[in-house]
């Protein structure tokens, strides 16, 4: 049984179309085959900070991803989340009575992304801007970009948030944001970063990124500030097995950070100071 309240409403089609319905059925089934991984292992429902300008996009294809909001009408999310060939929605759950599909105008995506790179869990541009078709509800504020005056060291700690599956092989995702601290660990650059459950240490099952959590941010606190340093693009299980609970793969922004904003701009939707 689900025990999400706008799940049930959809799949029974009593508040949304059936052609949503079709939509969340798909990702119910296919949400643990997605290239990235949500928060497993026991993580808690995100605190309002790092929750609340997070949101879910779904594709016709039956994936479900993260984004986050960056301006009114824009959101920042992985591309191999959008990829060529399939529609897609935002899901909004700001009524958990009444969930809504709402239209999405245009997507960019980075040019440099290589898919068969980030299936390798190579480095690639894994970075995509999503135009909405309305304003985001005023709940939803944009989250600032980090600047990385700072460089990553290996044991720096990062918010991830995102929805997705909270129990391994669940293949479910409810539509509730849930948030894990992280620590970098290899050999942070502007690349990649790795991250994991420092209580596990990747070498067994821990908190990480899951099914649904492709795309979600990562935010790095500063002084009780957070700001968006990268976006989750995998998710690996104990030990670089496959699955979830062991790393979490990361494209940093740095490398990407003027095309986002010549895209923003482009798209009408400029950084705030």
């Amino acid at each position: 049984m689900l025990k999400d309240t706008w799940l049930k409403d959809i799949l029974s089609k009593k508040r949304v179309n059936a052609r949503a319905a079709g939509w969340v059925f798909a990702v119910l089934l296919t949400a643990t085959i997605a290239p990235a991984a949500a928060m497993v292992g026991g993580a808690e429902p995100a605190a309002n900070g790092a929750s609340r300008s997070v949101v879910m996009i779904l594709g016709s294809g039956g994936t479900a991803c993260t984004a986050t909001a960056i301006a009114r009408t824009l959101l920042l999310t992985a591309a191999h989340c959008v990829q060529p060939g399939a529609e897609y929605k935002l899901a909004d759950l700001s009524d958990p009575r009444a969930p809504k599909l709402k239209p999405i105008l245009h997507i960019a995506r980075d040019p440099q992304f290589d898919m068969k790179r980030l299936l390798g869990h190579v480095a690639t541009a894994d970075v995509a801007l999503v135009q909405l078709a309305q304003p985001l509800p005023v709940g939803v504020p944009a989250a600032a970009l980090d600047d990385w005056t700072k460089p990553v060291a290996v044991g720096d700690a990062f918010v991830v948030a995102g929805f997705g599956v909270a129990v391994r092989g669940d293949g479910r995702t409810g539509g509730t944001v849930r948030a894990a601290t992280l620590v970098a660990t290899g050999q942070p650059n502007t690349l990649q970063l790795r991250l994991f459950d420092p209580r596990t240490k990747g070498e067994t099952a821990g908190l990480g990124a899951c099914a649904g959590d492709s795309g979600a941010p990562v935010f790095r606190d500063t002084d009780g500030r957070l700001a968006i340093i990268g976006v989750v693009s995998w998710a690996t299980g104990p030990k670089l097995s496959a699955g979830c609970g062991g790393l979490t793969g990361v494209t940093p922004l740095m490398r990407y950070r003027d095309w986002i904003l010549k895209t923003m701009r482009a798209l009408g939707s400029p950084l705030g100071p």
